[in-house]
């Protein structure tokens, strides 16, 4: 036996003289511990005790990542709720109680961490395999909201389910099952074949139709960039989902751009001051609110657009109230917060202890990521108005409990997650 080196100071036996390709290298690396290959060249103390420690400690430091950000968005979001809420009671607009929305927003919450509890207790491995039956009794729920006297219309979409005298959304429930679903579908396939993929496909597609019906183009519009990425993490050929998505997008798109009243909507988009009174009323004062908050804000509580010269100022608006309030530099923490959480998830993905958590985690981290960039896109003006909440800081019940739903499977993943640093941070 002659014993040979490579690189890192790594002694392996060997019979030949032959080099060991680098396939074998990183394997035998991996069974080697952390630290075993630096006893030439250690790193400086404080960098060594910084990533030097247990599998508990660093669940504990990725869980902070996600819970710290949430706690403190759901602490200034009941702010804001209150805030604008107490205002609009005293413009004579409200005839409720000036803490109703608070008292309801606490308790959503505590509906969403007791669910969320649960879905931690069960865990992520028994929501992949209940995903599919849950998925088809939302989508009969959603079905149901187009059953006269039993869906709620409010601003002309049916989206709203009242039971017990709560009103819930079946969406934001299908919005959190269609990743588990398919992915527990895709897992099983040794191969994704173009013929599966189409009857997986097409089971998919009926719940989100009846989203889109409702209508709500905002959240059929996330569910689709959510399977997007599902699809590209489970290595599904581009030729059976991109090439077709190109090239229908490209053809409907010039279609729709030779439609009279497409172009009246990207004109009212591009400058809603042409329709004040119309679809450019919201998008116009969500700019006046950010642009008069200037670079450190009005100060809390003196917000003049949340006296009804914004409308839903307390839901999808909420951050444009903000910014008037807090400045800029107040929206910049907000979107800190943010990528601090969709660091966090990322983090939790990496570590995860199988390939399932990993993609759940990743698509998950993605769902309220995308949220939170969509909501700030539309109240900046960047992107067309849709109704869309900012992720545990807007006032919406089912949203805030699903969202916190999802926090919790989030660290569920990261619970199981190995949790040893191989290579660090």
């Amino acid at each position: 036996m002659k014993k040979k080196r490579v690189s890192l100071n790594l002694a392996i036996d060997s019979e030949s003289d032959e080099p060991i390709s680098r396939g074998q290298f990183y394997s035998l690396k991996r069974k080697i511990p952390f630290g075993a290959e630096q006893k030439k060249r250690k790193a400086p103390v404080a960098i060594r005790k910084m990533f030097s420690y247990s599998k508990e400690e660093f669940f504990n430091r990725i869980s902070l990542l996600l819970i710290i950000p949430v706690a403190i968005l759901l602490t200034f979001g009941l702010l804001m709720i209150f805030n604008t809420t107490a205002a609009q009671i005293i413009d004579k607009s409200l005839e409720v109680d000036t803490h109703t929305a608070l008292f309801k927003q606490l308790l959503f919450g505590g509906i969403g961490v007791l669910l969320g509890s649960i879905a931690y207790a069960l865990g992520y491995e028994n929501l992949l395999r209940l995903s599919r039956p849950a998925l088809i009794f939302a989508t009969l729920l959603l079905a149901l909201l187009f059953v006269p006297k039993v869906g709620q219309t409010i601003n002309g979409a049916t989206r709203w389910m009242n039971v017990f005298g709560f009103s819930f959304q079946p969406s934001e429930w299908v919005k959190l099952l269609i990743p588990p679903t398919y992915l527990h579908w895709a897992l099983k396939q040794k191969e994704i074949r173009f013929v599966p993929f189409l009857k997986i496909l097409g089971a998919l597609s009926i719940p989100i139709i009846l989203i889109f019906l409702e209508p709500d183009n905002g959240t059929t519009a996330i569910i689709l960039f959510v399977l997007f990425i599902l699809f590209f993490l489970t290595s599904v050929p581009l030729l059976y989902w991109a090439v077709p998505l190109a090239l229908f997008v490209g053809s409907a798109g010039a279609v729709a751009y030779q439609m009279p009243y497409v172009q009246g909507r990207i004109q009212v988009y591009l400058h809603p001051e042409l329709d004040l009174k119309g679809k450019g009323h919201q998008p116009y004062q969500a700019k006046i609110a950010a642009g008069a908050g200037g670079l450190w804000g009005r100060g809390l509580g003196e917000s003049l657009q949340k006296l009804n010269y914004l409308p839903e100022a307390r839901n999808d608006y909420i951050a444009a109230i903000f910014a008037e309030e807090m400045g800029f530099i107040g929206v910049l923490g907000l979107i800190f917060l943010y990528m601090i959480f969709a660091f966090g998830g990322v983090c939790v993905a990496n570590r995860a202890k199988d390939l399932s958590g990993c993609i759940l985690a990743a698509a998950f981290t993605f769902l309220i990521a995308i949220q939170a960039f969509l909501n700030l896109g539309i109240v900046s003006g960047l992107l067309p108005s849709k109704g869309m909440t900012l992720p545990f800081f807007s006032q919406g019940g089912t949203s805030l409990i699903v969202n916190l739903v999802l926090l919790f499977l989030l660290l569920d993943i990261s619970r199981k997650s190995n949790g040893a640093l191989q290579d660090g941070l």
